[in-house]
């Protein structure tokens, strides 16, 4: 059953336009009003803008930092989500405060180019010089890049996943933790994924607007290039760190979830898979008008803080 407060918040934004009916510009807007108008109110934690550099790669962060800590922290790289051509650092400004203030972790949130501006794969090459800059510099900030995660949900979780495949297959930088919520792990390709027809219509993402985002970031072919923007396909999944994997029942994208957390198990890695059978995709900004996203939330911050400190 659908959550009941859910339900409710559903029923009050009844006969909004879907994202993929809505110019990229108004789509951007009305993404970022969905991402703010259910999110919990902002945690007190230190915010410091910044524009980090590496290998040449310009990427604008927000550092985020509990107030009164004097050691280095653990640190959470989180990328945020909008199907790759929407979301920003302010959409999920309270969502990564809230991070920040359960977790007792320091949380560095990176933009990233979007589509259809910046096509596949530019989102790649950004986080990925994210998490350069992070190992090399985040000291500077006080945090401790030996204790290091990624984070993200939707788009931001696929870009997650495949951020730590180039990490492990380059020799670093290493990750001792991903947190990965509702990614898109197939790219778009075909496969035995029910949810996908089950949930086309919503409640929340739906079919017609993934191959929207599909066909604005991998281009008309609407599917993943290569196995970077599908790690469900990667040559190997082994070697992978710790994984909490989080799931939601109504979600189009619930069963390629699913898989790829069956197939990081079936690869050697530790993972664990939590599914919220009455929430669906995109509640971890719903955190403000519906308990169980807040206890999501919680419980995402009580992993971090487990994993790294």
């Amino acid at each position: 059953m659908l959550d009941l407060h859910l339900q409710n918040m559903l029923a009050q934004g009844a006969g909004a336009p879907d994202l993929c009916d809505l110019p990229t510009e108004a789509a951007r807007g009305f993404y970022g009003q969905i991402c703010t108008m259910a999110t919990v109110p902002p945690a007190d934690v230190s915010v410091t803008p910044h524009q980090a550099r590496f290998a040449g790669q310009a990427v604008d962060v927000r550092i985020y930092k509990p107030h009164g800590a004097t050691e280095a922290l653990p640190v959470a790289l989180y990328f945020h989500g909008g199907g790759f051509m929407l979301g920003d650092l302010e959409g999920y400004d309270a969502v990564c405060r809230q991070l920040c203030a359960d977790s007792g972790v320091l949380v560095v949130s990176a933009a990233y180019r979007l589509a259809p501006e910046h096509p596949y794969p530019a989102a790649i090459e950004d986080c990925t010089a994210a998490l350069g800059w992070v190992a090399e510099a985040i000291r500077g900030f006080g945090g401790d890049a030996s204790r290091l995660a990624v984070v993200g949900d939707s788009a931001g979780a696929t870009l997650a996943t495949t951020t730590a495949l180039l990490a492990r297959d380059a020799g670093g930088p290493a990750i001792a933790f991903q947190l990965l919520v509702y990614p898109q792990t197939a790219g778009g390709h075909d496969g035995d994924f029910p949810s996908r027809v089950q949930h086309a219509a919503g409640p929340t993402l739906t079919a017609r607007t993934m191959a929207h985002f599909n066909r604005q970031y991998y281009g008309a072919a609407a599917v993943a290039p290569d196995w970077r923007g599908a790690p469900l396909k990667a040559p190997s999944l082994a070697g992978l760190p710790p994984t909490l994997l989080v799931l939601a029942a109504y979600d189009a994208l619930r069963d390629e979830g699913m898989a790829y957390g069956e197939a990081l198990g079936a690869a050697g890695n530790a993972v664990t898979v939590v599914e919220y059978h009455g929430l669906a995709h995109g509640f971890i900004s719903m955190a403000g008008a519906v308990p169980a996203a807040r206890l999501a939330l919680g419980q995402m911050a009580g992993a971090l803080r487990q994993a790294l400190v």
